[in-house]
């Protein structure tokens, strides 16, 4: 079973901030300086693309034994054989993801709120996506963030890996990990970077730094 503790950095796609970039050549670079986990989001495809899609995606991935997550989208991820899923507040309950599922795949669940950590849901989850740290333009809908101080709440009320993801880069980094976090999820981060490449291996370093000095 894979360990979302073990991971540093956690790619979310999104091909509008891609800055034209395919969003396979974004994970790549990614994934040539080793980007821990890869989520993939799209939320305008239809189910056929979405699919085509996850297949380049998977073989890219796989080659590289890095997980491959879907956001929402429990068909896409039977038909890719993913790793896991990532559900939101309003997708199917993670109850019945994990019946569809099985044991063995990943659900990751985003919490918003510190009484959504102590949900019965959270139970079926492997990982809980802090959501958002900071207010992030890939959220507009999200109009209160935990901050630092909510991390830390998080980190005392679940002893599942925590991912903590809104507007996380390498200038935070630290301070979000020094706060409880496992992982950080980054999208504009490396999707908008200059060098995608460049920008994730900056990230690891930043995390793998900031794990070993708490």
């Amino acid at each position: 079973m894979i360990d979302p503790r073990l991971w540093d950095v956690y790619l979310v796609t999104d091909r509008g901030l891609s800055r034209g970039r395919s969003t396979l050549d974004v994970v790549a670079a990614a994934v040539s300086v080793g980007v821990s986990a890869v989520q993939l989001r799209e939320k305008d495809l239809s189910t056929r693309d979405f699919y085509e899609e996850g297949l380049k995606i998977r073989e890219v991935l796989r080659s590289a034994g890095v997980p491959l997550i879907v956001n929402d989208r429990i068909d896409i991820a039977l038909a890719l054989d993913a790793d896991g899923v990532h559900l939101g507040l309003s997708d199917m309950p993670a109850g019945v993801a994990r019946r569809i599922l099985g044991p063995e795949k990943i659900i990751g669940l985003s919490v918003e709120q510190p009484h959504h950590i102590t949900d019965p849901a959270v139970a079926n989850a492997d990982y809980l996506g802090v959501s958002p740290v900071f207010l992030t333009s890939t959220k507009e809908e999200l109009v209160t963030a935990w901050g630092l101080d909510g991390l830390r709440k998080a980190r005392s009320l679940t002893d599942l890996p925590l991912v903590a993801i809104g507007s996380v880069k390498k200038e935070n980094a630290t301070e979000v990990i020094h706060a409880g976090a496992d992982c950080v999820a980054v999208v504009s981060a490396i999707v908008s970077a200059d060098d995608p490449a460049v920008a994730t291996r900056e990230l690891i370093e930043a995390v793998q730094i900031a794990k070993r000095a708490r």
